[in-house]
């Protein structure tokens, strides 16, 4: 079976960047990761197999036991850092400068006196560290959870890993249901992001079925999937070569293949080559 790969998929600089910086920690079994370090299964068992505590995303109000806390690619909230220095830990901080970047555009907003508006999914660990440093603010994953709000003005910011698309509906539902408002938008969806899919947007030009590689709770390739299906093209959600079935791409003679931002080089490499071993039927279609 023929596969073509989209012309940016997989790892961004912000995750290699954590990952460089967990190979340089000394003392693994001192290090507690403050969430998952990335949305990543194969990742997350090298990180256990290396020593290192990990406290669940949904399990972090505690203080860690381990003297030092890795603070993840997804970032924590002002608050949160200083009640974890307070408790007298050490911080090793990996966040992705582009998620620091929506946190410093979303308190510049509060403090113009925006009532803030985070377009992202609620409960989300990087919404969660952004929303911690508000008094008030509104968390809309739809243009459905648009309403008509009481504030004078209203800032708009996204979760870095939203899609474009989505923003834009978002975006414009505020408008138009709040027309008394002076309404300010700042695009804070990363560049990996939108690369990543506007890469997809061109390869759904060329394929009407799709394998996207990537962890099963990571955001962005979730949303890489649902683009596919969007589309109006099959689209397979796997997180390694082993989760593929063969039976699924009876009578198709081309693939597409793609990937969220935190899955591994070698486990597009794979796919990639479990793909290509995939025979094509007698009366394959593209």
């Amino acid at each position: 079976m023929r596969v073509i790969r989209a012309e940016v998929l997989g790892m961004c600089f912000g995750v290699r960047d954590a990952l460089r910086a967990i190979a340089n920690v000394e003392h693994p079994e001192r290090t507690t990761i403050h969430g998952q370090l990335v949305h990543n299964p194969v990742v997350l068992g090298e990180l256990d197999d290396m020593g290192f505590r990990t406290k669940d995303e949904h399990e972090r109000d505690g203080v860690p036991d381990t003297p030092d806390v890795l603070i993840t690619a997804h970032g924590i909230s002002d608050r949160e850092r200083s009640r974890l220095e307070s408790a007298g830990k050490r911080l090793i901080d990996t966040t992705c400068p582009l998620v620091t970047r929506v946190h410093q555009a979303a308190q510049k907003l509060a403090e113009g006196g925006h009532h803030v508006l985070v377009i992202g999914k609620p409960g989300h660990v990087e919404v969660r560290g952004i929303v911690e440093d508000l008094d008030a603010y509104d968390v809309v994953s739809d243009a459905a959870a648009v309403r008509t709000y009481p504030y004078p003005k209203i800032g708009i910011i996204a979760q870095s890993t939203t899609p474009e698309a989505l923003a834009a509906q978002i975006r414009d539902a505020v408008f138009e249901r709040n027309p008394h408002a002076d309404i300010r938008y700042v695009d804070t969806i990363c560049l990996p992001t939108k690369e990543h899919q506007r890469a997809l947007d061109r390869l759904l030009g060329q394929v009407r079925a799709v394998v996207v590689v990537g962890g099963r709770n990571s955001n962005n390739t979730k949303e890489l999937v649902r683009k596919c299906r969007d589309a109006g093209a099959r689209a397979w959600h796997v997180e390694s070569a082993q989760d593929l079935d063969p039976a699924w791409f009876d009578g198709v003679s081309c693939v597409g293949l793609t990937a969220g931002t935190s899955t591994l080089d070698e486990t597009i490499e794979e796919v990639h080559s479990a793909l290509s071993r995939v025979r094509m039927p007698a009366a394959a279609v593209g």
